[in-house]
């Protein structure tokens, strides 16, 4: 199709919702070029940092339940276990008093070829000024262990403290890890539920359960290639991913039913990784660039389709824009395509909020906090969940690069924390 009838099309499709038809959906089968779940996330409950008899029995499950699944053809690239938010309404002192035994538990996971999400980890409306400290040598001695900080709830609204602690926690984790790289575990959670099997954000609430994480970028890239007009092009998206889907969520249900586990649902946003770009297949849509104009409209289009599949449906199932997770993001910031603030514009159509977005290893605790108070505004205004996870990066400056030896972060330029 022309650049005009695209930018029509995208245009109607801002204004008019996604009518839903039925697929059918294929039972079995391996998930073909493209496709990884990213994770299989058992929630479970602990009677604290000490109890080890939770975490052990959902790693059983686990890999269990990772055997069943790349028995039928499927890549499974991590298997995860969320608690209950234990330490949520703890006192400073009893969250200094855990750490050895949570330096304990992260070994155990560790171990066991795991993550553990602890969840929230400071009240709403908790006051500690010790927070960020505790927050930091958590980071600092763990591997595996995600956590978070709520500034957003349904039952108790927005939450100032919370935006103030989650910003201290960010830029002492940042001093505290090399590269700042332990905030990758820590987000600030606005109106996040129970259930979402994407870290740093999970938590469990209720009887034991399980939920799907996927990476699959590729696949919308696909549909988007052979799509004639857009109408075309979200129709071969939504088959695309019943299809692709649904055999996956009947082997997840058909393990937790034999554990005795409740299956919370499928988080269909499709996450990123160095070799599946979401950022390809967003432009891929819109036939620009990521960041000019017609992104935002394209990112609506995509997220009407995955809120209409046929499938039952938990945490966030929008559009994730890790920028230091995805080679194509990074490269159009580089480019200077986007700012923070035309994130936050797509986060109010699509997203997940601000997601691993490179800023300056010297951005204060209060400048973090105010970008965390935008992202919980959104969350609030649209009552949708959002996050936060933003990541200084110290030594580096506002257009600087900066680069990272791991295997699931990509290069990028330094942005605006504005």
């Amino acid at each position: 199709m022309s650049r005009r009838e695209l930018i029509e099309m995208l245009g109607a499709a801002a204004l008019v919702p996604l009518t839903s038809r039925a697929a059918s959906v294929r039972v079995g089968g391996p998930a073909g070029p493209g496709f990884r779940i990213r994770t299989i996330t058992a929630g479970t409950n602990v009677k604290g940092a000490a109890d080890l008899r939770g975490v052990e029995h959902a790693l059983a499950f686990l890999k269990k339940a990772k055997r069943l699944v790349t028995d039928a053809g499927y890549e499974v690239q991590t298997i995860r276990i969320a608690t209950q938010p234990f330490l949520e309404e703890a006192g400073h002192r009893t969250r200094a008093n855990a750490l050895p035994d949570l330096q304990a538990l992260d070994r155990a996971v560790v171990d066991g070829g795991a993550l553990l999400s602890l969840g929230p980890v400071l009240a709403p409306d908790g006051d500690d000024p010790e927070f960020g400290p505790w927050a930091a040598e958590l980071a600092r001695t763990t591997r595996n262990i995600s956590f978070s900080v709520r500034v957003v709830s349904p039952d108790r609204g927005a939450s100032p403290q919370g935006v103030t602690a989650a910003g201290e926690a960010m830029a002492a984790i940042a001093r505290a890890t090399p590269g700042g790289i332990g905030n990758f575990r820590f987000a600030a959670a606005a109106n996040v539920p129970a259930g979402t099997p994407f870290f740093p954000v999970a938590y469990h609430h209720g009887s034991d359960a399980a939920a799907v994480g996927v990476e699959s970028p590729p696949l919308l890239t696909a549909a988007f290639n052979g799509a004639k007009t857009l109408t075309d092009a979200k129709q071969r998206l939504k088959t695309s991913l019943e299809s692709r889907l649904g055999p996956v969520e009947q082997l997840v249900k058909e393990a937790a039913r034999r554990d005795e586990r409740g299956y919370t649902g499928i988080d269909v946003s499709p996450a990123p990784g160095k070799d599946a770009s979401i950022g390809e297949a967003i432009e891929a849509l819109t036939g620009v660039p990521f960041g000019a104009a017609s992104t935002l409209a394209g990112c609506a289009a995509i997220t009407d389709v995955l809120k209409s599949v046929r499938l039952k449906l938990c945490g966030y199932s929008g559009l994730m824009l890790p920028i230091l997770e995805d080679p194509v993001l990074a490269r159009r910031a580089t480019e200077g395509r986007f700012t923070v603030r035309d994130l936050l514009l797509y986060s109010s159509v699509c997203g997940t909020g601000l997601d691993v977005v490179p800023l300056p290893g010297d951005t204060p605790a209060d400048q973090l906090a105010a970008l965390i108070a935008d992202v919980a505004a959104l969350s609030t205004k649209l009552r949708k969940p959002l996050s936060a996870r933003l990541f200084p990066v110290p030594g580096r400056k506002v257009g600087e690069i900066a680069r990272f030896n791991d295997p699931y972060l990509t290069d990028s330029i330094v942005l605006k924390a504005e």
